[in-house]
C-alpha cells in the first residue's frame, strides 16, 4: 500500500524570515569557499607554522575531551539522577560558560588559576604547576567552554532513560557503579557519543579563554584558531585556507551526528529489527533434550558475600512490616506465592518498591530467611524485581540478560553463561539465547525476564504485572510456565495484578490493599466467595453493591434496597455479591418467587468466551451484570439501549460483612 503525506504549505509571513535566516547563515560560508585560493590549498595546510598549530590543537583538544568526560560524565549523572538543593544553581553553573564572552572566560581563569587567582599560588608553591601561559592553561580554557556540551548532551540522553532497567539491575545484585558501567553508560551512548564529539570540536576551535588566560605562545599555546588571527594581519589567503579546514572539521562533526545532539537510549534499536512473532513452545524433542535439568528441583542457593553457604538451606520465609504510605505486616512460608490486588493508587507497586528498598514513600523492615536486609542497598537484598515491561537490556543478548545476575555476584563468567542458558532452556526460550531483546515477542521477552530473575537465585521474587502486556494466548503460555516453576523457588513470590485468573491460578494467597492498608489476606477460594471489597468483586466478575442492614434487608449506598434470605442486625455495613449468572433478564416484568425486580436499559453486551455479559443500567439500583447465553439474548431481543426488567433471587445473594 502507498502512504501519502500530506503537504502543508507554510504561510509566506513564516517561510520568507525563515529563508532569510538560512541565507544570513549561509553566506559567511559560502564566502570561505569563494575566497579560498584552492591552488594553494595544500601549501598553505602544510606549512611549518599550520602544521605545528595543527598538531598543538589535537593535542589540547584531545586532553579537553578527556578531562570533559572524567568529570562531565559524572556531573550530568548527577543532575539527571540525584535530587538535591541547588540543583537550579549547578545546572546554570554548567550553562555559564556557553552564554559567557570566551574573553570574559579567560579572564576569570587567570583570577581563579592565575598566579595571583584564588588557587594559582597554592597550585604553585605545592606543586610547581604554573598554568597560564603554559600548554596545560590551553587545556583548561578548552574545558572551560567545551564541556558544557557534553553534559548537556548526557544529561538529555539519561533523562530519557527509564530507570526501572537501573533499578532491576540492582535488584539483579549489581551494585551502583557496575549498574553504572554495565546498564547506564551503554544504553546512553547516542549522547554520550554526540556530546563527546561536540567538545571535541568546540575545544579544537577554542579562540577568546586561550589567548586570554594561556596566551599566544607558538608551540605552546599557539593553537590553530589562534593561527588563523596572526595569519589574517599577513597572510589573509593563508587564513582562509585555515579557516576551510576548522570550518571542515566542524562540518564533518555534526553531519556524523545527523541532527542527535542530544542523543536517545539504546532502545532505539527496537525500531530496527522488528520483534518475531510468538513461536510455538519447543518440541518432545526438545523438551527432552536435557531431561535431568528439566526434572531437578530449584538451583541451590547462592553464597552470601563472603563466600559460605546460606545458612537457611535454601529455604527463605518472609516477614516484612511495612510503615509510610503502605502499613501492613506480611508474613509468608517459603514457596508462597501472594497475589497483590487493589485499585489503581492503593499502593500496591510502592509495596513492591519498598521491598526492593527504592523508594522514600515507605518503609520495609524485611528479614528474609535468618538475615535482616532492612539496611542493606538494594543489590545486597537479593530480592529479584520484574517490571511489568521486562526491562530487558536491549544492547545484551538474551543469555547475557539471563547472566546479569550471576555475573554481578561474581559468578565466573563460564559458570554464568551456562547457568543462564540452562534457566533459558527450562523456560523454552533456550533457542533464542543470542538474541537481542528487540528481536524478541512479547511472551518470549517476558519469559527472559523470568529467568534473568530466577537465575540471579533471589530470596525474594517481585513481579509487577509481569502478563499485563501479552495477547491471551501467549499468556496463558506464559502463566503455565510460570507457575510451573514458582512451584519450585524456594523464597516467597509476590506478583501484583489486576486479572483475576492469574490471581487464583498461580497465588496461594491473596493480598488485598485499600489506601496502602490490608483489606483482606485469605486463599484465593475464600477471597472469590467472600470478597470484601467492591473492586475485587467486580475484578473476580462479580457483581457487589455496599450497603447498611435495615428492616431484614439491605439500603443500599448507591440508592436503592435489597431483599435478603439472610438477616442481619440494623446498621451493620455489608457488601452484597450478586454472580452475573444469578441475575434473571426479561422483557415483561417477571411474576412469580423473586422479591429483588428492577427495570433497566441495556447499556453495553460483551462476548465472554461462549457466553455474552449484559450492562443493565436501572433508576432504581446500581449498575448490574448479567450472563446470558447468545441464544437467550437473540430470544430477547437485546441491543444497546433496548428496555428489560432484571431480577435476583434473595437465597443467590451472598453477603459479606464490613
Amino acid at each position: 500500500m502507498s502512504r501519502f503525506r500530506t503537504r502543508t504549505r507554510p504561510p509566506v509571513a513564516l517561510a520568507l524570515p525563515a529563508l532569510l535566516a538560512v541565507a544570513f547563515l549561509l553566506l559567511p560560508l559560502i564566502g570561505i569557499l569563494s575566497r579560498t585560493q584552492w591552488s594553494e590549498l595544500g601549501e598553505h595546510l602544510t606549512s611549518p607554522g599550520v602544521v605545528e598549530a595543527l598538531r598543538l590543537s589535537t593535542v589540547v583538544s584531545l586532553w579537553a575531551l578527556g578531562l570533559s568526560l572524567v568529570l562531565g560524565v559524572p556531573l550530568a549523572w548527577l543532575l539527571a539522577r540525584v535530587p538535591f538543593k541547588g540543583k537550579a544553581l549547578v545546572r546554570s553553573l554548567v550553562l555559564l560558560p556557553m552564554v559567557l564572552p570566551p574573553t570574559v572566560g579567560g579572564v576569570a581563569l587567570l583570577l581563579g588559576f592565575g598566579r595571583r587567582g584564588l588557587l594559582g599560588p597554592w597550585l604553585e608553591d605545592t606543586f610547581g604547576i604554573t598554568l597560564p601561559f603554559h600548554t596545560s592553561g590551553a587545556v583548561l580554557a578548552a574545558t572551560f567552554v567545551a564541556m558544557p556540551f557534553l553534559v548537556i548532551s548526557l544529561e538529555g540522553a539519561l533523562g530519557g532513560l527509564k530507570q526501572s532497567y537501573e533499578e532491576t539491575a540492582a535488584s539483579l545484585g549489581a551494585s551502583p557503579v557496575r549498574v553504572f558501567f554495565t546498564v547506564t553508560l551503554p544504553m546512553v551512548a547516542p549522547g554520550l557519543i554526540a556530546g563527546a564529539a561536540l567538545t571535541w570540536a568546540r575545544a579544537l576551535g577554542e579562540f577568546g579563554a586561550t589567548i586570554t588566560f594561556a596566551g599566544n605562545l607558538p608551540g605552546t599555546t599557539q593553537t590553530l584558531p589562534l593561527q588563523v588571527y596572526l595569519l589574517l594581519q599577513d597572510q589573509p589567503e593563508a587564513a582562509t585556507s585555515v579557516s576551510l579546514l576548522l570550518l571542515a572539521i566542524a562540518m564533518g562533526v555534526l553531519i556524523a551526528l545527523r541532527g542527535r545532539w542530544t542523543g536517545t537510549p539504546a532502545d532505539r534499536k527496537a525500531a530496527e529489527a522488528p520483534p518475531v512473532a510468538e513461536e510455538p513452545a519447543p518440541t518432545a524433542s526438545a523438551a527432552t533434550a536435557e531431561p535431568a535439568k528439566l526434572a531437578e528441583p530449584a538451583e541451590p542457593a547462592a553464597p552470601d558475600a563472603s563466600g559460605a553457604a546460606p545458612r537457611d538451606g535454601g529455604r527463605w520465609p518472609l516477614h516484612a512490616a511495612v510503615t509510610g504510605f503502605n502499613r501492613l505486616t506480611l508474613d509468608a512460608e517459603p514457596g508462597t506465592t501472594i497475589a497483590v490486588v487493589g485499585e489503581n493508587g492503593a499502593g500496591k507497586t510502592t509495596l513492591l518498591r519498598a521491598l526492593l528498598g527504592l523508594t522514600p514513600r515507605a518503609h520495609a523492615e524485611l528479614r528474609l530467611g535468618d538475615t535482616d536486609v532492612t539496611a542493606l542497598p538494594p543489590h545486597k537484598r537479593q530480592v529479584a524485581w520484574v517490571p511489568q515491561d521486562g526491562a530487558l537490556f536491549p544492547h545484551l543478548s538474551a543469555l547475557a540478560n539471563t547472566a546479569y545476575g550471576l555475573r554481578a555476584r561474581r559468578v565466573p563468567r563460564a559458570e554464568a553463561r551456562a547457568q543462564a542458558r540452562a534457566w533459558l532452556d527450562r523456560l523454552g526460550v533456550g533457542h533464542l539465547a543470542h538474541r537481542k531483546p528487540a528481536q524478541l515477542s512479547g511472551g518470549q521477552a517476558q519469559r527472559v525476564a523470568l529467568a534473568r530473575a530466577l537465575a540471579a537465585r533471589p530470596r525474594l521474587l517481585l513481579l509487577d504485572e509481569p502478563l499485563a502486556a501479552l495477547d491471551q494466548t501467549t499468556r496463558a503460555r506464559v502463566r503455565h510456565t510460570l507457575r510451573t516453576h514458582l512451584a519450585e523457588f524456594g523464597g516467597v513470590c509476590l506478583i501484583v495484578t489486576h486479572d483475576p485468573v492469574e490471581a487464583v491460578s498461580l497465588a496461594d494467597r491473596v493480598l488485598v490493599l485499600a489506601d496502602g492498608q490490608t483489606l483482606q489476606d485469605a486463599p484465593p477460594v475464600e477471597v472469590a466467595r467472600h470478597p470484601r471489597s467492591p473492586w475485587v468483586a467486580r475484578m473476580l466478575g462479580r457483581n457487589a453493591w455496599q450497603g447498611t442492614a435495615s428492616d431484614g434487608g439491605l439500603a443500599l449506598a448507591a440508592g436503592g434496597r435489597l431483599v435478603l434470605a439472610e438477616e442481619l442486625p440494623d446498621g451493620v455495613p455489608a457488601l452484597a455479591i450478586i454472580a452475573p449468572e444469578a441475575v434473571s433478564v426479561h422483557r415483561e416484568r417477571p411474576a412469580g418467587s423473586p422479591r429483588n425486580v428492577w427495570p433497566g436499559t441495556v447499556r453495553e453486551i460483551t462476548a465472554l468466551g461462549s457466553r455474552l455479559r449484559v450492562l443493565i443500567g436501572s433508576a432504581e439500583a446500581p449498575d448490574l451484570v448479567a450472563e446470558i447465553t447468545p441464544d437467550a439474548a437473540a430470544e430477547l431481543g437485546l441491543a444497546d439501549g433496548v428496555r428489560v426488567w432484571t431480577s435476583v433471587k434473595a437465597t443467590e445473594i451472598t453477603l459479606v460483612r464490613l
